[in-house]
């Protein structure tokens, strides 16, 4: 048990649900204490009842009430040989509080599946900070070179994947051609078919 609290939202958790802010920062919290202290006025915001679905805007003041509030350990991400963590490490090409790009190579998957066990997502834990582990915001082929972007915090990574989902974020693929396209430009319209993939 603790005393009542008063946390400042941070700009990290701007636009983060109520409910959501609390069971990310603190762990013995299920919905209906949230629900609970709500109810009765307990938990507030800048002052203010509200409800759980309310949304946090940076600089707001939370108020806990005194129930268990502990800062859960997250769980640690998968363990890593050096060689892979080198790897990784090697293909960021930006780095900071919100953001982390890589310049994924072809022929590395960006996520896991049947037989396959070599991937970006089970690389991260190379970023591990303690606190959030890097999260996918969109994807790439595995025969696709290019950059990945992912979110730093629960806030960035929420705001980039609703960019990729509204179709707001542009993307730009260049492909290798054999000879010289006439005309130099135009668009082209039809099929994809799907090839034997990159060998070795």
């Amino acid at each position: 048990m603790s005393g009542v609290q008063k946390i400042t939202v941070s700009v990290d958790e701007n636009d983060t649900r109520l409910d959501r802010w609390i069971k990310r920062r603190f762990a013995g919290l299920g919905q209906s204490q949230i629900e609970k202290a709500l109810r009765k006025g307990d938990l507030r915001v800048d002052g203010k009842r509200c409800k759980s679905n309310f949304r946090l805007l940076t600089g707001m003041q939370v108020r806990l009430p005194p129930f268990s509030v502990n800062k859960p350990k997250r769980p640690a991400g998968p363990e890593l040989d050096d060689k892979d963590r080198r790897f990784v490490k090697s293909l960021v090409i930006y780095d900071d509080k919100q953001v982390l790009v890589l310049n994924k190579p072809a022929g590395l998957a960006v996520q896991g599946g049947t037989g396959t066990t070599r991937h970006i997502d089970g690389m991260l834990s190379a970023f591990d900070d303690g606190e959030y582990l890097p999260k996918l915001v969109h994807r790439l082929d595995r025969d696709t070179s290019g950059l990945l972007i992912l979110g730093r915090t629960p806030a960035a990574t929420a705001a980039l994947a609703k960019a990729f989902k509204s179709r707001s974020a542009k993307k730009t693929y260049l492909a290798i051609v054999l000879g010289n396209p006439r005309p130099e430009q135009g668009v082209i319209k039809g099929y994809m078919k799907k090839g034997e993939g990159l060998k070795g």
